[in-house]
């Protein structure tokens, strides 16, 4: 943190020097002399009473002290400008590094098609699903290219009829004006005026009305959408003035200090579901392990869905090593791995001594819940016949890592802290995140158990167990550490895959919904809030009205969009979406720039999703750096502190798993992947849309739609060129 130099407002001892320490290691030291007796003098007396003189002294010292302090704020002031221009270089020369690399996200599709083709256990045929068309992928990115060299064409188009003397905007616009142009004989005129005036024509009678109305229909949406996130945030508010949350009845909270003994401890039933997630295994067992629960009522799955040797080599070693420390923990493999984790959870379920346990505990393998999580959720379930889940929240150790975590975070705090709560105390449903929760087992097998046709197996289990008449609570005040994706392209495809999954799943419930004997306001809360608004309509309008419709009301400014679309609605719901996360108010701007960002990568994947593309069925393992919390490290060191006599056991067997992980670890290394920061084409390619059209803008003068569009597209030039997240070296 940098000193406050307003040493005036701090409390300090008369006569105490005041040493002021500079932040850049650059500047000396300064010592300004403190108060003394004499500075708190007020002159009472007679002008020849002496005290005059105390008071002069007092104003040279002052003075004198404020001149050191000018300077100070002058030196920090030349050191934050020194700074800003050596990082503006730094980026300079960072970007100039990414363009000579010349990787793309094209070049990274090719390298995952050649890596499915090698490996058929983990292609998108696991699904039964078509590996997609390269084309399919190509025209979305061929459709944006297409706007940008018409904008840009229209852009030279403006600037010279701009130089020509055609000044008059859309309101000024007369049709019978431009009529007498286009009768002017072509000789009493030059050739571009001619062309010019036929353009302006066919943009007021062709162009501009279909564009408007599109633009008004877009405006409509946009503000069901805001009203949507109004009233959550109001009943959200209603929750905190209310103090609502679920609460555990007394004779539960009775069994809870009771003990093991004469408590509430059902059988649970502990799943962990993994794929080649090496980074993260080891917390996320070992938190499992340290739940506080009877060992004799647990039972801990760790479902490895590995297709890499060495991983599965370090897992197994991992379960063996909490065997012999007293778990209740087994290690399952699938040879047929169809289905992803959907599949692994359906194969888990199947199990013989399944029916012995009441409910199941999942945790995706980034997850480290406290040891207390079953004692919070579980008592829930006791007299509660028809509760079938209960949802915990997320909280994350890298949030603060880079600038992409902390927008994350913004988002995703709204989700919990508005979303979910809101939804679970009003309606008592609402979407299962897919791990950091209890479910009851009955509850699963009554919905018809997992199924592997979406890629967003978590909503399609809740949203058949809702049909079934079954409630959800989510618990704000339970939290379940994990992990924020740090590197744009992993959160690019975690993205893709949780908007695509819910447009599958839509068209496949939605005869089952309208059959179902829930009441009217149920399916009307699922089909339109649920599915329309938040997962379908929210992608569409904010690519078409911010990416595609404003730009191009700049090149036909007879179809207009208001200010307040561009700015003052998008502003109120970024302040509202921004609540529930107040630290991070210094990056509201930001958020707001980087959510219509995204809006490329959700409407793309909401389209594949609708329209069942290929890349709706793509299944990407989000990477993990395996962070852990302070709290993680200190156990850690305590833990390597204390012996460790299972090594000793089996002594053989473990050289043999060591030497056999080395051997594969030899063969990995030599086709290892490596990681690289990439350019993305389409966000790159609307980077420069929008900065054409907000030159476009300069000539008509629209002040709000010029540094929104400049700001918007230098959002996608970095972006694009992956300066958000993660920066490999």
């Amino acid at each position: 943190m940098a000193p406050s130099f307003q040493w005036w407002a701090k409390e300090s001892h008369r006569g105490t020097p005041v040493v002021v320490k500079m932040e850049n290691p650059n500047w000396s030291m300064v010592e300004l002399e403190g108060p003394t007796e004499d500075d708190f003098l007020i002159t009472t007396g007679s002008p020849g009473s002496g005290r005059t003189r105390d008071k002069g002294h007092r104003g040279r010292k002052n003075a004198k002290q404020l001149t050191w302090v000018l300077m100070l704020k002058a030196h920090r002031a030349a050191g934050c400008l020194t700074s800003i221009a050596s990082a503006m270089f730094g980026l300079a020369a960072l970007i100039r590094r990414r363009l000579a690399s010349g990787r793309t996200d094209s070049d990274e599709i090719e390298n995952e098609n050649e890596h499915e083709h090698e490996n058929d256990d983990a292609s998108v045929e696991g699904m039964g699903r078509e590996k997609e068309n390269p084309a399919v992928k190509t025209r979305f990115y061929f459709c944006i290219k297409m706007f940008l060299w018409v904008s840009v064409i229209l852009l030279g188009f403006e600037v010279a009829a701009y130089f020509k003397g055609w000044h008059f905007g859309a309101p000024k616009l007369l049709r019978f004006q431009l009529q007498s142009l286009w009768a002017t004989p072509l000789g009493v005129k030059g050739l571009f005026d001619w062309i010019y005036s036929r353009w302006v024509l066919i943009r007021v009678e062709y162009l501009a009305p279909p564009l408007q109305f599109l633009a008004n229909a877009c405006i409509v949406l946009f503000l069901i959408q805001s009203i949507d996130r109004l009233v959550l945030c109001l009943g959200c508010f209603w929750i905190r003035f209310k103090k609502i949350q679920p609460v555990l009845k007394e004779d539960n909270l009775a069994d809870l200090e009771s003990g093991e003994k004469g408590g509430y401890f059902p059988m649970v039933l502990v799943q962990i579901p993994m794929c080649n997630e090496k980074e993260v295994y080891q917390q996320s067992i070992a938190a499992v392990c340290n739940l506080e629960w009877p060992k004799s009522k647990i039972l801990i799955q760790v479902l490895d869905d590995s297709d890499d040797p060495t991983t599965q080599l370090l897992i197994k070693e991992e379960v063996h090593k909490w065997q012999q420390e007293g778990a209740n923990i087994v290690y399952r493999h699938r040879v047929i791995r169809d289905g992803y984790k959907a599949g692994n959870l359906k194969s888990a379920m199947n199990c013989s001594y399944v029916k012995d346990y009441e409910f199941v505990a999942m945790f995706d393998a980034d997850f480290q819940p406290n040891p207390d999580f079953l004692k919070r959720t579980v008592p829930h379930f006791k007299g509660n016949e028809e509760l079938g889940l209960v949802q915990a929240r997320w909280s994350f150790v890298n949030k603060d890592e880079n600038l992409l975590t902390r927008l994350q975070n913004i988002n995703l705090a709204f989700h919990f802290e508005v979303e979910q709560q809101v939804n679970g105390v009003f309606i008592n449903f609402f979407g299962f995140n897919g791990t950091a929760g209890v479910w009851r087992i009955k509850t699963l097998e009554d919905a018809g158990g997992w199924l592997e046709r979406t890629t967003v197996e978590d909503m399609d289990i809740a949203v058949r167990a809702h049909l079934k008449g079954w409630k959800f609570i989510f618990l704000n005040d339970v939290e379940c550490q994990c992990e924020l994706p740090e590197s744009y392209e992993a959160y690019r495809k975690q993205q893709h895959r949780w908007h695509s999954g819910p447009m599958q799943l839509f068209r496949l419930c939605l005869p089952d919904i309208i059959r179902a004997k829930i009441s009217f306001w149920k399916k009307f809360n699922m089909i339109f809030l649920f599915f329309l608004l938040r997962k379908l309509i929210l992608p569409f309008y904010s690519f078409t009205l911010f990416c595609i419709i404003l730009p191009m009301t700049m090149f036909i400014p007879e179809a207009q969009l208001p200010a307040w679309v561009v700015c003052y609605i998008p502003a109120t719901m970024s302040f509202l979406n921004i609540l529930p996360a107040p630290k991070s108010f210094p990056f509201i701007v930001p958020y707001l720039l980087f959510e219509n960002t995204m809006s490329v990568t959700k409407f793309n994947a909401m389209i594949s999703g609708l329209f069942q593309l290929g890349s709706a069925y793509e299944w990407v393992v989000t990477k993990k750096s395996g962070r852990s919390s302070e709290g993680d490290l200190v156990s850690l060191v305590e833990k390597e502190q204390q012996p460790k006599p299972h090594r000793g056991v089996s002594e053989s067997n473990l050289e043999e798993m060591k030497e056999e992980i080395r051997q594969q670890e030899q063969k990995s290394s030599q086709k290892k992947k490596k990681k690289h920061n990439r350019i993305y084409t389409k966000e790159l390619a609307l980077a420069f849309l929008l900065l054409t059209a907000s030159a476009r803008s300069l000539l008509s003068a629209q002040g709000i739609h010029f540094y929104f569009l400049l700001f918007q597209g230098v959002s996608f030039l970095l972006v694009g060129l992956d300066l958000i997240g993660e920066q490999v070296e």
